[in-house]
């Protein structure tokens, strides 16, 4: 029997392939034969499962094996698994706040005279929404960015200046259908005002939310 190189002097084991003591149809193992990596017990073959000889890597053997899944709860389907959103509703501070601030708009409104532009023969109007909206500007400047806007920078903007009471207890009252005061309209929603045919802004009477009105078929008299 040829041995292995480095192998000559080890005393034989029982039981071992290619040791005299293996019954007679068993096969020697090639010469050739990779001998087992020493320090890695559990690298030979398992019985019923040929071919699973080889070690495996170094890499394999140092880190550790993931965690089974059995070992972490599976997902409710009745839950989401994104992480919670925060209320985006205002806390009832936030409202307050929110109301304390547009009284002073408001109020400040009322008493400042703005530009109304004057457009065939009657003051500048805009319908949407179902409600028709007085345009008003608190300067030329603000009146020159809707200009801009519109495009219409080549023709001649004239205007009256009224103050905000009167369009709001006066103007509103006498359009005939809901209406309510655009301030700024080409300044976005950081700047512009929209102030709407509510309780509290216009007469009672004019209010679309009013209920006493709503009951009278929704149109102000």
């Amino acid at each position: 029997m040829t041995r292995r190189p480095g192998q000559q002097g080890q005393p034989e084991q029982p039981g071992r392939p290619g040791r005299p003591d293996d019954p007679p149809d068993a096969a020697p193992p090639p010469d050739d034969a990779p001998a087992p990596a020493a320090g890695h017990p559990g690298t030979a073959p398992t019985a019923g499962h040929p071919g699973t000889a080889s070690a495996p890597a170094a890499r394999d053997t140092e880190r550790p094996p993931a965690a089974p899944d059995t070992e972490r709860p599976p997902a409710d389907p009745g839950t989401d698994p994104s992480p919670e959103e925060p209320d985006a509703r205002p806390s009832p501070e936030e409202v307050a706040a929110r109301r304390r601030e547009f009284a002073a708009l408001l109020e400040a409104f009322r008493d400042t005279a703005v530009l109304v532009p004057l457009r065939d023969g009657g003051w500048l109007t805009a319908d949407f929404g179902g409600i028709r909206w007085i345009l008003a500007f608190s300067d030329e400047s603000a009146l020159a960015r809707y200009a801009v806007a519109r495009d219409e920078t080549d023709r001649e903007w004239t205007y009256q200046t009224v103050l905000g009471a009167k369009l709001l207890d006066v103007a509103v009252p006498e359009a005939g259908v809901p209406c309510g005061v655009a301030l700024d309209a080409a300044d976005g929603p950081e700047h512009a005002v929209l102030l709407p045919p509510v309780t509290g802004i216009v007469p009672d009477a004019f209010a679309v939310d009013n209920v006493d009105h709503a009951r009278q078929g929704g149109a102000p008299r």
